[in-house]
Protein backbone atom coordinates (compact mmCIF):
# COMPACT_ATOMS: atom_id res chain seq x y z
CA UNK A 1 0.00 0.00 0.00
CA UNK A 2 1.19 3.34 -0.87
CA UNK A 3 2.18 6.48 1.67
CA UNK A 4 -1.01 8.14 0.43
CA UNK A 5 -3.57 5.52 0.54
CA UNK A 6 -2.48 4.81 4.34
CA UNK A 7 -2.72 8.80 5.27
CA UNK A 8 -6.26 8.86 3.71
CA UNK A 9 -7.51 5.84 5.82
CA UNK A 10 -5.56 7.25 9.53
CA UNK A 11 -7.54 10.85 8.25
CA UNK A 12 -10.75 8.98 8.08
CA UNK A 13 -10.96 6.98 11.23
CA UNK A 14 -10.22 10.13 13.37
CA UNK A 15 -12.97 11.82 11.35
CA UNK A 16 -15.13 8.84 12.12
CA UNK A 17 -14.10 9.41 16.04
CA UNK A 18 -14.89 13.62 16.29
CA UNK A 19 -18.16 12.57 14.84
CA UNK A 20 -19.12 9.70 17.41
CA UNK A 21 -17.96 12.08 19.88
CA UNK A 22 -19.98 15.24 19.19
CA UNK A 23 -23.09 12.80 18.88
CA UNK A 24 -22.57 11.70 22.14
CA UNK A 25 -22.25 15.47 23.78
CA UNK A 26 -25.64 16.15 21.94
CA UNK A 27 -27.52 13.16 23.74
CA UNK A 28 -26.22 14.05 26.96
CA UNK A 29 -27.09 17.78 26.43
CA UNK A 30 -31.02 16.50 25.41
CA UNK A 31 -31.60 14.67 28.21
CA UNK A 32 -30.84 16.98 30.97
CA UNK A 33 -32.68 19.58 29.66
CA UNK A 34 -31.81 22.87 27.77
CA UNK A 35 -30.13 24.31 31.38
CA UNK A 36 -28.58 21.02 33.29
CA UNK A 37 -25.31 22.02 32.60
CA UNK A 38 -25.79 25.50 34.07
CA UNK A 39 -28.03 24.44 37.40
CA UNK A 40 -26.00 24.10 40.49
CA UNK A 41 -27.27 21.34 42.79
CA UNK A 42 -28.59 21.66 46.08
CA UNK A 43 -26.05 20.23 47.72
CA UNK A 44 -23.82 22.73 46.14
CA UNK A 45 -25.70 25.86 47.27
CA UNK A 46 -26.24 24.43 50.34
CA UNK A 47 -22.17 24.58 50.97
CA UNK A 48 -22.28 28.19 49.34
CA UNK A 49 -24.51 29.08 51.77
CA UNK A 50 -22.85 27.95 54.43
CA UNK A 51 -19.58 29.15 53.40
CA UNK A 52 -20.81 32.55 52.95
CA UNK A 53 -22.63 32.87 56.39
CA UNK A 54 -20.44 30.84 58.49
CA UNK A 55 -23.62 28.69 59.42
CA UNK A 56 -24.66 25.18 58.84
CA UNK A 57 -27.58 23.64 57.78
CA UNK A 58 -28.65 22.27 60.82
CA UNK A 59 -28.47 25.33 62.52
CA UNK A 60 -30.17 26.98 60.65
CA UNK A 61 -33.18 24.27 60.27
CA UNK A 62 -33.31 24.60 64.47
CA UNK A 63 -33.19 28.01 64.41
CA UNK A 64 -36.50 28.02 61.68
CA UNK A 65 -38.36 25.56 63.68
CA UNK A 66 -37.66 26.92 67.20
CA UNK A 67 -39.21 30.40 65.33
CA UNK A 68 -42.37 28.69 64.19
CA UNK A 69 -42.89 27.04 67.08
CA UNK A 70 -42.78 29.99 69.98
CA UNK A 71 -44.99 31.63 66.91
CA UNK A 72 -47.56 28.70 67.14
CA UNK A 73 -47.65 28.89 71.08
CA UNK A 74 -48.38 32.77 70.89
CA UNK A 75 -50.68 33.17 67.96
CA UNK A 76 -47.92 34.94 65.78
CA UNK A 77 -47.14 37.38 68.98
CA UNK A 78 -45.17 37.49 72.13
CA UNK A 79 -46.52 37.54 75.42
CA UNK A 80 -46.58 40.56 77.20
CA UNK A 81 -45.92 40.81 80.91
CA UNK A 82 -48.25 42.90 82.72
CA UNK A 83 -45.77 44.94 86.11
CA UNK A 84 -47.01 44.34 89.70
CA UNK A 85 -46.30 47.89 90.28
CA UNK A 86 -47.10 51.03 88.97
CA UNK A 87 -45.10 53.42 87.10
CA UNK A 88 -41.97 54.22 89.97
CA UNK A 89 -41.97 50.85 91.16
CA UNK A 90 -43.86 52.00 94.31
CA UNK A 91 -47.40 50.04 94.89
CA UNK A 92 -50.21 51.48 95.26
CA UNK A 93 -52.16 52.36 98.65
CA UNK A 94 -55.59 52.73 99.43
CA UNK A 95 -56.17 56.09 100.85
CA UNK A 96 -58.48 55.73 103.89
CA UNK A 97 -62.24 57.13 103.34
CA UNK A 98 -63.79 60.39 104.89
CA UNK A 99 -65.52 57.88 107.09
CA UNK A 100 -62.47 55.84 108.42
CA UNK A 101 -60.41 59.24 109.22
CA UNK A 102 -63.67 60.11 110.70
CA UNK A 103 -63.47 57.38 112.98
CA UNK A 104 -60.13 57.48 113.59
CA UNK A 105 -60.02 60.84 115.19
CA UNK A 106 -63.33 60.55 117.17
CA UNK A 107 -61.54 56.86 118.72
CA UNK A 108 -58.20 59.49 119.48
CA UNK A 109 -60.92 62.01 120.88
CA UNK A 110 -62.35 59.84 122.54
CA UNK A 111 -59.77 58.48 124.81
CA UNK A 112 -60.19 59.05 128.32
CA UNK A 113 -56.70 61.64 129.46
CA UNK A 114 -55.34 62.83 132.33
CA UNK A 115 -56.79 65.75 132.11
CA UNK A 116 -60.34 64.64 132.38
CA UNK A 117 -59.92 61.71 135.08
CA UNK A 118 -59.24 61.58 138.80
CA UNK A 119 -57.02 58.81 140.20
CA UNK A 120 -57.15 56.92 143.93
CA UNK A 121 -55.61 53.72 145.35
CA UNK A 122 -57.87 51.26 147.11
CA UNK A 123 -57.46 49.70 149.98
CA UNK A 124 -55.27 46.12 150.06
CA UNK A 125 -56.51 42.78 149.60
CA UNK A 126 -54.44 40.23 150.71
CA UNK A 127 -54.36 36.45 150.57
CA UNK A 128 -52.37 33.08 150.08
CA UNK A 129 -49.32 35.12 150.24
CA UNK A 130 -50.24 37.99 147.41
CA UNK A 131 -51.54 41.81 147.73
CA UNK A 132 -53.50 43.47 145.40
CA UNK A 133 -54.43 47.16 145.20
CA UNK A 134 -56.97 48.71 142.87
CA UNK A 135 -55.52 51.54 141.24
CA UNK A 136 -59.16 53.53 140.61
CA UNK A 137 -59.76 55.83 137.35
CA UNK A 138 -62.89 58.07 137.45
CA UNK A 139 -64.27 59.68 134.52
CA UNK A 140 -64.79 63.47 136.27
CA UNK A 141 -65.10 65.16 132.41
CA UNK A 142 -68.95 66.00 131.16
CA UNK A 143 -68.41 63.96 128.05
CA UNK A 144 -67.95 60.31 127.79
CA UNK A 145 -64.85 58.44 127.37
CA UNK A 146 -62.76 54.91 126.66
CA UNK A 147 -59.80 53.35 128.45
CA UNK A 148 -58.07 50.15 126.97
CA UNK A 149 -54.81 48.56 127.96
CA UNK A 150 -52.49 48.77 130.36
CA UNK A 151 -51.55 51.63 132.63
CA UNK A 152 -47.72 52.85 133.17
CA UNK A 153 -47.01 52.38 136.86
CA UNK A 154 -44.35 53.30 139.24
CA UNK A 155 -43.68 54.21 143.26
CA UNK A 156 -42.39 57.25 143.74
CA UNK A 157 -41.01 59.53 147.37
CA UNK A 158 -42.37 63.50 146.94
CA UNK A 159 -39.08 64.39 146.30
CA UNK A 160 -39.66 62.32 142.77
CA UNK A 161 -37.01 59.91 143.56
CA UNK A 162 -37.88 56.17 142.28
CA UNK A 163 -38.55 52.94 144.56
CA UNK A 164 -37.49 49.91 142.81
CA UNK A 165 -38.72 49.74 138.80
CA UNK A 166 -41.84 50.04 136.91
CA UNK A 167 -44.69 47.76 137.26
CA UNK A 168 -44.61 44.88 134.87
CA UNK A 169 -47.64 44.04 132.63
CA UNK A 170 -49.78 40.63 133.74
CA UNK A 171 -52.53 39.28 131.69
CA UNK A 172 -54.27 40.14 128.49
CA UNK A 173 -55.35 43.69 127.41
CA UNK A 174 -58.23 43.34 128.12
CA UNK A 175 -61.35 45.00 125.96
CA UNK A 176 -62.47 49.19 125.81
CA UNK A 177 -63.88 49.86 129.13
CA UNK A 178 -66.25 52.65 127.84
CA UNK A 179 -66.89 55.40 130.77
CA UNK A 180 -69.57 57.81 131.27
CA UNK A 181 -69.18 60.74 133.55
CA UNK A 182 -68.73 59.90 137.11
CA UNK A 183 -68.17 56.47 136.46
CA UNK A 184 -64.68 54.32 137.61
CA UNK A 185 -62.17 51.65 136.18
CA UNK A 186 -59.58 49.37 138.07
CA UNK A 187 -56.01 47.80 137.26
CA UNK A 188 -54.58 46.04 139.95
CA UNK A 189 -51.35 45.96 141.21
CA UNK A 190 -50.04 42.89 142.39
CA UNK A 191 -47.33 42.14 144.97
CA UNK A 192 -46.07 39.45 147.75
CA UNK A 193 -46.60 39.63 151.39
CA UNK A 194 -43.26 40.26 153.35
CA UNK A 195 -41.37 36.62 154.12
CA UNK A 196 -42.98 34.73 151.16
CA UNK A 197 -39.51 34.89 149.21
CA UNK A 198 -36.17 35.33 150.54
CA UNK A 199 -35.92 38.59 148.14
CA UNK A 200 -35.86 41.56 150.05
CA UNK A 201 -38.89 43.82 150.25
CA UNK A 202 -38.42 47.68 148.80
CA UNK A 203 -38.51 50.66 150.58
CA UNK A 204 -41.67 52.27 151.63
CA UNK A 205 -43.26 54.67 148.59
CA UNK A 206 -44.83 58.10 149.32
CA UNK A 207 -46.48 58.12 145.72
CA UNK A 208 -48.29 56.22 142.86
CA UNK A 209 -46.93 57.72 139.49
CA UNK A 210 -49.02 56.56 136.83
CA UNK A 211 -49.82 57.20 133.06
CA UNK A 212 -53.75 56.15 132.28
CA UNK A 213 -53.69 53.73 129.30
CA UNK A 214 -52.68 55.82 126.03
CA UNK A 215 -51.79 58.67 127.76
CA UNK A 216 -48.89 60.77 128.12
CA UNK A 217 -49.88 62.83 130.70
CA UNK A 218 -48.88 61.61 134.11
CA UNK A 219 -51.11 60.99 137.09
CA UNK A 220 -50.34 60.54 140.75
CA UNK A 221 -52.36 59.28 144.17
CA UNK A 222 -50.92 58.53 147.36
CA UNK A 223 -49.38 54.98 148.08
CA UNK A 224 -50.82 54.69 151.43
CA UNK A 225 -48.01 52.67 152.49
CA UNK A 226 -47.55 50.31 149.53
CA UNK A 227 -44.55 48.47 149.33
CA UNK A 228 -43.18 45.79 147.07
CA UNK A 229 -41.95 42.18 148.55
CA UNK A 230 -40.60 39.87 147.01
CA UNK A 231 -39.25 41.37 143.73
CA UNK A 232 -42.65 41.24 142.01
CA UNK A 233 -44.71 43.94 141.10
CA UNK A 234 -47.14 43.72 138.42
CA UNK A 235 -50.42 45.53 137.11
CA UNK A 236 -53.50 44.20 134.84
CA UNK A 237 -55.71 45.95 131.93
CA UNK A 238 -58.12 48.46 133.04
CA UNK A 239 -61.51 46.79 133.64
CA UNK A 240 -64.92 48.54 134.14
CA UNK A 241 -65.91 48.73 138.31
CA UNK A 242 -64.48 50.72 141.30
CA UNK A 243 -63.02 48.47 143.81
CA UNK A 244 -61.94 48.86 146.92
Amino acid sequence: MSLTTKSLGRGRRVAAGSLIAVAALALTACEGGPDAASRPSSAASATSHDKATGGSPSSEGSAQASGAKEQSGTGGQRPSGKSAAPPGGKPTGKAPSAAEAHTSAEATSDRCTAANMSLRLGAADAGAGNIRYPLVFTNKGKKACSLRGFPGVSLINRDGSPVGKPATRGGGAGAVVRLQPGQSAHALLHTLNEGVSDTPCWADSQLVFVYPPGSKEPMTTGSRGLRVCGGRFDVTAVEAGALG
